[in-house]
């Protein structure tokens, strides 16, 4: 059973910083890419973020590339989403989800989001 629970989320100012977490089944967490994306009203779905497994690379979205990482527990089967730097264009609700790249639709199997605001 995939299960992707995202949390941590909340309001910040430009230029704060939030950190978001997503638990996943340990099956999930071992087999499959992980990442995040966002979505924001009005907007098109973005991709945020990708680990992928079979190359051992964790991409990016330009928008965020050099203010966001992620990282991993593996002991927690948890990944994180560390957000510095934080712009009123990153409000949006986050996911995590299993993921096959960057495309807004290679992502599959999220649970909750988490909503992100960044005030101005």
């Amino acid at each position: 059973e995939v299960q992707l629970q995202a949390s941590g989320g909340g309001l910040v100012q430009t230029g704060g910083s939030l950190r978001l977490s997503c638990a996943a089944s340990a099956r999930t967490f071992d087999d499959y890419g992980i990442g995040w994306f966002r979505q924001a009203p009005g907007k098109e779905r973005e991709g945020v973020s990708c680990i992928s497994r079979s190359e051992g690379v964790t991409s990016y979205a330009d928008s965020v590339k050099g203010r966001f990482t992620m990282s991993e527990d593996y002991a927690e089967n948890k990944v994180y989403l560390q957000m510095n730097s934080l712009k009123p264009e990153d409000t949006a609700v986050y996911y995590c989800a299993r993921c096959g790249g960057l495309g807004a639709h290679n992502y599959a199997y999220w649970g909750q989001g988490t909503q992100v605001t960044v005030s101005s």
